[in-house]
């Protein structure tokens, strides 16, 4: 199967892109990184969440988005934010999307709403009180979601 890819638009927080990390080891998903970042990468709060997963980590970083999008070319790109319209869950996945999540503070680049309106995803959140959920959280569920979708090309692991 190839496996799904986690992009990280200029992440600011050392501890969620450590458990994203190790979030992506565990699925067998590889994860991009897009600078600039709020860290670098060997923060001791980044190592202490991704854990003893970080070297075993498909890891790439570009130094910008246009970088990005010259190393992938063709990817399909899927954008998660609180301003999208349609569900994550009314979403086909396929094996090597990519799904892209923003900052912390401010969500993905202002261009990109626009730029990829017909690709932004929202994760509801029905509750009264709440702006957004955790980073990782967020990567958390939709790769999973995306996973669930695709699950006749993937068996479980044994344990190790």
């Amino acid at each position: 199967m190839t496996p799904f890819n986690l992009v990280l638009v200029a992440p600011e927080i050392p501890q969620n892109t450590g458990t994203i990390g190790r979030l992506a080891v565990a699925a067998g998903a590889r994860l991009h990184l897009i600078e600039p970042l709020g860290f670098i990468l060997d923060d001791k709060h980044l190592r202490r969440a991704g854990m003893d997963y970080w070297p075993h980590l498909d890891l790439t970083v570009y130094p910008g988005w246009t970088a990005f999008l010259e190393r992938n070319p063709g990817a399909r790109l899927w954008f998660f934010s609180t301003r999208g319209r349609q569900s994550y869950y009314d979403t086909s996945y396929a094996p090597g999307d990519y799904l892209v999540f923003g900052r912390e503070s401010s969500g993905l680049p202002p261009e990109f709403y626009d730029r990829y309106r017909d690709r932004l995803r929202l994760i509801p959140m029905p509750g009264r009180f709440s702006r957004s959920l955790n980073l990782a959280n967020c990567a958390s569920i939709v790769l999973y979601e995306a996973m669930r979708q695709t699950r006749s090309d993937w068996e479980e692991a044994p344990p190790s």
